[in-house]
């Protein structure tokens, strides 16, 4: 697969204390990236230094083996989506023209949307399963409404590469794996996705690969099956979980805290 983008040497701190130290990360065409980790690990950080919003302390990042931080705002906004954690609108926006915001990087200057951009809303509002709320106002909308249709937003851009913060918190069970088909269907169309995830039985059945991140470093990646073994789920969760197969593919239920909490970094 060809990598789109690539984080190596990340040091990052808050207020002189460590956030990230020397994380790596590789996203390529095509897969869906699970990064996985306690609380405070340093996900987030990562994610925002990806996403060009963070600049590192130390270490690198290139997209298309350019450096992030040397693109123009508006091509690196094309190139990249973001999608925050959490992200909620308070404002009586309807959602269509919320979605539409995502178009924006690829509006010329006194030039509106066209053709091209109202069917990538479409499109978006579509796959977020979010046609039936566009002419809502966004403020009107459930918690778990709203996580869709800031997802949409994200999809509007139709980006070389989506970064989702927590994408399925506070999505019921059935909407969490239409969030992750939806991811999956972007990257068979070319599109390299990293999606911070907390359900470990979600990473390990629907992620192509996971990096594990633990006191801002990369702990393990690759295969679920060897990321979320045993060994790597006492170290950096500090838990026993009880693993099966259920279709075919595995799941995993954590039983019990193994040692003391962890200290967490923002």
């Amino acid at each position: 697969m060809t990598a789109i983008i690539e984080a190596s040497g990340v040091h990052h701190d808050f207020g002189g204390k460590p956030v990230l130290n020397g994380a790596a990360l590789t996203l390529a065409a095509g897969e869906v990236v699970g990064l996985v980790g306690p609380n405070g690990a340093g996900k987030t950080t990562l994610l925002r230094v990806l996403a060009g919003l963070i600049v590192p302390k130390r270490g690198t990042v290139r997209l298309r083996g350019r450096e992030l931080a040397a693109m123009e705002p508006r091509q690196r906004a094309r190139a990249l989506a973001y999608l925050a954690q959490g992200g909620e609108a308070h404002w009586a926006l309807d959602v269509r023209n919320l979605v539409a915001l995502g178009r924006l990087p690829h509006l010329g200057p006194w030039r509106g949307p066209a053709a091209t951009d109202h069917a990538a809303v479409e499109r978006a509002l579509a796959d977020a399963d979010a046609t039936h709320l566009a002419d809502r106002p966004v403020n009107q909308l459930s918690g778990g409404e709203g996580a869709r249709v800031m997802l949409a937003r994200a999809l509007a851009v139709e980006s070389d590469v989506l970064l989702a913060d927590e994408p399925v918190a506070g999505l019921d069970p059935a909407h969490c794996l239409d969030v992750m088909t939806v991811l999956h269907a972007r990257a068979r169309a070319g599109a390299a996705i990293a999606v911070v995830v907390h359900d470990l039985t979600l990473a390990a059945r629907r992620c192509n690969r996971l990096v594990l991140i633990a006191e801002g470093r990369v702990l393990a990646e690759g295969h679920p099956d060897t990321v979320l073994d045993d060994a790597h789920l006492a170290r950096a969760y500090h838990i026993r979980a009880h693993r099966g197969m259920a279709g075919g593919q595995p799941y995993i239920v954590p039983l019990e805290r193994t040692g003391p909490g962890q200290g967490s970094a923002p």
